[in-house]
């Protein structure tokens, strides 16, 4: 048994890329008879939007997926959150980092040794006590990271098998006292008893840094699944400006929840082109083995209407 969880974020109505996402999140954890929770990533006050929450649960609803327990909402657990990185900062696995956006991009375009590009090269790691009271002077409140000292890990994920990478010094909260994602996700999965993690394969590069954290929490990590992306016929990442890429978008095409299981269950090999299935049907056909490993590109003509006959792209 292993129990899953979809974790959007409320800043907008779910597309086809976040659906199929939570129905194969939710056919991993139903095909072994496991629980299936429902995490909103909210922690960001500035794009997060209770109208987005519920108009997302309205959505997975509609597809047919359910889920175990009450919805939880991370900007209602800040308290874990601020307890685990006291935890930490008594360890001494901690610093403040005085650099500014245009400094961490800079910083990200120079070499630095074995860590992967972008990676955070740890200029305030070892700041003596002049420079820092310097850097403190400013005003500018810092963000804090965690000492990783470039940690190797390797794990075998479901769908991409064994990865490894190197781990940076990342934030564990931010400049305005907000938990960052990788310390949130954490903490999450493992109060909420997740044991597989399926997400979008854009998130793999993140998730040493995450089994890192776990580690040096004493947390129990969690499995790993990373499925395909959801693309525009462009190769870029699905939008909005796309087309028919909502519920929403797709009603006004004459198709139902029903017709859109049906267009993603054949994207991933469980069903025939226009098949009617729904996700309780699918649960006996699951194969990991057998699912896609590259992304599902959608046609233009998948963006308006697959149908025959069916209503065209508007504008």
């Amino acid at each position: 048994m292993a129990d899953g969880r979809f974790a959007p974020s409320p800043t907008g109505p779910l597309h086809l890329g976040n659906l199929r996402t939570a129905l194969l999140a939710w056919l991993f954890a139903r095909a072994v008879g496991g629980r299936f929770m429902v995490r909103m990533e909210d922690l960001d006050r500035a794009t997060a939007r209770p109208g987005f929450a519920a108009r997302q649960l309205r959505d997975l609803a509609a597809l047919g997926l359910d889920w175990d327990g009450p919805v939880v909402h991370q900007s209602e657990r800040l308290q874990l959150y601020h307890h685990a990185i006291a935890g930490l900062q008594g360890a001494g696995l901690t610093y403040p980092c005085y650099c500014s956006r245009s400094e961490i991009r800079n910083a990200a375009l120079a070499p630095h040794g074995p860590l992967p590009e972008g990676a955070y090269p740890g200029t305030c790691r070892d700041l003596d006590a002049r420079v820092r009271a310097e850097r403190e002077a400013t005003g500018r409140p810092p963000a804090l990271r965690l000492r990783a000292d470039e940690a190797r890990v390797v794990f075998t994920d479901r769908v991409h098998g064994v990865f490894e990478g190197l781990v940076d010094d990342f934030v564990l909260r931010r400049g305005d006292g907000t938990p960052s994602y990788n310390l949130a996700v954490v903490v999450d999965d493992a109060t909420q008893g997740v044991d597989e993690v399926v997400r979008g394969d854009d998130l793999l590069a993140s998730t040493p840094r995450q089994l890192h954290l776990a580690r040096v929490l004493s947390l129990d990590p969690p499995a790993h699944a990373h499925v395909p992306l959801v693309l525009a016929p462009d190769g870029s990442r699905l939008a909005k400006r796309h087309g028919a890429v909502t519920l929403a978008d797709r009603a006004e095409r004459d198709q139902t929840p029903a017709d859109v299981c049906a267009l993603l269950a054949a994207s991933v090999g469980l069903a025939e082109p226009a098949e009617q299935v729904t996700p309780a049907q699918l649960v006996e056909r699951f194969d990991v083995d057998a699912l896609p490993r590259g992304p599902w590109v959608l046609t233009a003509e998948q963006l308006g209407d697959d149908r025959p006959g069916a209503a065209p792209i508007r504008g």
